[in-house]
């Protein structure tokens, strides 16, 4: 992660021109999109703004439930009057879920720093690939209208940093602007401990359960060097979807040596599934999710796609081959 680009001067005068914001993110949001829109929303109100927090959820992370009842998941024709929107951490208003056809029509900005973005014309743009989190771009965005963050926007900005680097474990050696961000945030407030804790602490025994059955299940492929498994239906349904811990799931099986990318299929509803994508450096997982209508990071991805999680596998399979199949130097 290099040096991010600066801070828009269209976005600046976005924000400075208007009065009334839709802050609205992605569906089955992530702490970086939380805490960005929070960290946002409390910025903008002290520039006398008016900042309505906006999410079709679901807020599955244990560590995000303590926000869901200050996000409005239907958007009236009052709140639509006279507003503007941004969206943090993506830019496809179909990305938003529910909420997206009520926020077109309304003058759209986007933070985003996914590469795999798609934008419509007329959209104020800020995207910085080379960010590691939304956060970090709304740290930037916030010290450039002229406001230094305050305690609790530091909080929110760091738990989105932490969410998105992995608190940190994500950085190679170009991230060292991360660092400098970050330990401004502490010097703000962030409290490094309570955030790993908020992170990391608070799963259920039931989530404890899952990962094992998924586990347990897991299948090797191309030499070890992929692994996938999937998650049914019933398990999630009866052991709780909302307690998952993906991110524990996906660094034990990437720590297993030889792996360089793996696959979680869960069957989340009879028809329809979502696809988990982790990579090492050497495999871009974002080209496997746009093979499925997906999108994301090289070494972080994800999709929704329709149908069963056993007709699934194979093809989630296959679109790794190009990548697994070439010599290291063309990956």
């Amino acid at each position: 992660m290099g040096i991010s680009a600066p801070v828009p001067q269209p976005l600046l005068d976005f924000i400075r021109q208007g009065a009334k914001f839709l802050l609205a993110g992605h569906k089955d949001p992530d702490g970086d999109c939380v805490g960005s829109q929070l960290a946002l929303a409390s910025a903008l109100a002290r520039l006398g703004k008016k900042a309505v927090l906006c999410s079709a959820g679901p807020f599955k992370r244990p560590e995000l439930s303590p926000y869901a009842d200050r996000f409005r998941s239907r958007i009236s024709e009052e709140d639509r009057e006279g507003a503007r929107v941004i969206i943090a951490d993506c830019s496809d208003l179909e990305r938003t879920g529910d909420i997206g056809p009520r926020l077109e029509g309304l003058p759209r900005a986007v933070i985003d720093h996914h590469i795999t973005n798609t934008l419509e014309d007329g959209v104020t743009l800020f995207l910085d690939v080379k960010a590691p989190a939304a956060a970090f771009m709304v740290f930037a965005l916030i010290e450039a209208l002229g406001l230094s963050p305050s305690e609790e926007e530091a909080g929110y900005l760091f738990l989105g940093l932490c969410t998105d680097t992995g608190f940190f474990r994500h950085l190679d050696h170009t991230g060292a602007e991360a660092f400098r961000r970050a330990a401004r945030m502490i010097e703000l407030g962030a409290n490094p401990r309570l955030t790993f804790n908020t992170i990391n602490g608070g799963k259920s025994f039931e989530s404890r359960k899952l990962i094992g059955l998924v586990l347990a299940r897991a299948e090797a492929h191309y030499n070890g060097r992929l692994i996938v498994s999937s998650e049914n239906y019933e398990e999630a349904r009866d052991l709780g979807a909302r307690g998952r811990d993906s991110d524990s799931l996906y660094q034990l099986l990437m720590a297993v040596k030889g792996v360089e990318a793996v696959a979680i299929i869960r069957q989340e509803q009879p028809d329809s599934c979502s696809l988990g994508l982790r990579s090492r450096d050497r495999v871009n997982v974002a080209e496997v999710a746009r093979h499925f209508g997906g999108g994301g990071h090289k070494n972080a991805s994800g999709a929704t796609v329709g149908g069963l999680a056993a007709e699934l596998m194979p093809q989630v399979i296959e679109a790794f081959s190009a990548q697994m199949d070439a010599p290291p130097e063309a990956r």
